[in-house]
């Protein structure tokens, strides 16, 4: 959802081979406009709209619009029914759910939506032959993981279709925030038929995907803009006042600024050096969101990065506080920790962000004391460091401000930088052809889990060549024997959130938060916290 929000979110990871290009509908999708049309900014294209494929914020974003599952979330980001008619039957241990399905829902090409779409996709998803990079995320089902990792089949995961309107769902153990993950864009149903025909070509064209939700894809010109218009098979489409909604690809956010100011567009974020000439505008607000960015260290590129000393030196370098007040000023908060604060709350509202005591924080001494030790150790006083980062104009004054700190406070490191689109910048980091890599992170689920697995040695070895099997123990139990003992968990997952920031993989740099303009005439749109944007809701008053 899941980007720079996996869920949100503009996520990080992988990046596919696209041939998208505009069929069907209007060759023109941010032309011709109506009153009723949402009018939007993407920072990037997307990459794909496979949902057992996308990674990036973008296309989960995209899908919440045009794909539905079991549930979807509400204004308060709980599950509420979508294609499932109701809350699961669960049974007495809590770990077999079962669900009644709607008998009126359809996809975009009229065929009924049934539980058969759900196994199809499902079980798509952990074969190993699809390659899916969200594949861990159904490792709670019954057989997933091991499906993933060739010792079973596909068709032995924990899914199976009762009939055409009973699907029924085995997990390893009961989870409380599961039926919230079902609403995440990977748990999709798929037409098995359709997707079958168009084989490696699904998800890449407007005519080559089909759609389960709100809306569906109208228009996509690769790198320039795209359109969704309203479903008209759509279950629910009597309660979707859009007549659907159209995106320009705009990476500069002056422009996107110049659109809003000539209503061209109906929202846009802000850039720091714009918030105090728009902050008494109608429309401005800005808000702490749930996703972190932060550096992530290869050790397999640099092999000077494999030292523990210098990893330390580079996360003690950085004035992040400076960084937030002058680079962003949007809200957004400097954070010493991998996880965000106030997103993840037990009954009693206490916050696991609070248990996490980082080991590094901004500290030049530090810092160069660290520097010392690691040239000691490497044998050397020069040392080259790249860093990777996108190709919207912003990431190239954020790289140089991080590049100007390290030159700064640890002489005799160089930093070079170097910039990539969306989907070449993932698809390098997902491949482990970097040395340090700005990105970030957005909660898949309301549980300090969906930041954790990500260091998860089976999750990001290839990525960042990190291997801790004390961190993987945690991890592994948080997922299995923990789950009984609540207060437990959330002290043994702190742990390992300390371990990982004193192992210098991860240097937490912010908590993301947005500075907007909004028209007065959006109504009912809402930005989730642990999830995307919903504009199913959205009515315009124009």
């Amino acid at each position: 959802m899941k980007n720079i929000y996996k869920v949100g979110i503009y996520v990080l990871v992988l990046a596919l081979f696209l041939a998208g290009c505009s069929s069907g509908g209007d060759s023109d999708g941010a032309s011709g406009d109506s009153k009723d049309t949402l009018r939007l900014i993407a920072p990037s294209d997307l990459t794909t709209l496979d949902s057992s494929l996308a990674v990036e914020a973008g296309a989960f974003e995209v899908m919440n619009a045009t794909q539905e599952g079991l549930y979807r979330l509400d204004k308060d980001d709980k599950a509420e029914p979508a294609i499932a008619t109701g809350d699961p039957k669960k049974s007495n241990d809590g770990k077999t759910w079962t669900f009644k399905l709607r008998e009126d829902a359809k996809w975009s090409n009229g065929d009924p939506i049934t539980a058969h779409d759900f196994v199809y996709s499902w079980r798509r998803v952990v074969d190993p032959k699809t390659a899916s990079e969200y594949a861990y995320i159904m490792y709670d089902i019954k057989n997933a993981e091991a499906i993933n990792k060739s010792e079973k089949k596909p068709e032995e995961l924990g899914v199976k279709a009762i009939n055409d309107h009973t699907l029924q769902l085995t997990l390893n153990q009961e989870l409380p925030y599961y039926k919230e993950l079902l609403t995440f864009g990977t748990f999709m149903p798929l037409n098995e038929k359709f997707v079958k025909k168009q084989g490696s070509k699904y998800g890449t064209t407007v005519d080559k995907t089909l759609y389960s939700g709100p809306f569906v894809m109208k228009s996509w010109k690769v790198e320039d803009n795209y359109s969704l218009k309203k479903n008209k098979h759509y279950w629910d489409k009597d309660h979707v006042s859009l007549k659907g909604i159209n995106y320009r690809v705009i990476k500069d956010e002056q422009t996107a600024l110049n659109l809003y100011n000539n209503d061209k567009v109906d929202t846009t974020e802000l850039s720091s050096q714009n918030v105090e000439s728009n902050k008494d505008k109608e429309g401005f607000n800005t808000n702490l969101e749930s996703a972190t960015y932060y550096i992530q260290i290869n050790t397999q590129t640099n092999k000077d990065l494999q030292n523990k000393d210098l990893r330390a030196a580079l996360a003690q370098a950085i004035d992040k506080k400076s960084y937030v007040e002058h680079n962003l000023n949007d809200g957004s908060k400097p954070i010493d920790t991998f996880t965000p604060e106030k997103v993840f709350t037990n009954e009693k509202k206490e916050d696991y962000n609070k248990l996490v005591n980082a080991p590094y924080t901004y500290d030049v001494k530090k810092a160069q004391a660290s520097l010392k030790k690691a040239k000691k150790a490497l044998g050397k006083d020069k040392i080259d460091i790249e860093f990777l980062t996108f190709d919207q104009d912003n990431a190239k004054k954020d790289a140089e401000y991080f590049k100007e700190q390290v030159e700064k406070h640890l002489p005799g490191v160089t930093m070079s930088i170097k910039q990539q689109p969306n989907k070449q910048k993932i698809a390098l980091t997902k491949k482990g052809d970097y040395d340090v890599a700005i990105t970030g992170w957005g909660p898949d689920y309301p549980d300090p889990m969906t930041f954790l697995d990500l260091f998860h040695s089976e999750t990001t070895k290839g990525e960042t060549g990190y291997d801790n099997p004390e961190y993987d123990k945690i991890i592994n139990e948080g997922k299995s024997s923990l789950l009984q003992d609540p207060d437990k968990r959330w002290q043994e997952l702190a742990r390992g959130e300390e371990m990982l920031l004193n192992d210098g993989m991860v240097i937490p740099l912010y908590q993301k938060g947005k500075a907007r303009l909004t028209k007065k005439e959006v109504h009912g749109r809402i930005i989730h916290y642990v999830g995307t944007k919903e504009y199913k809701h959205v009515k315009l008053d124009r």
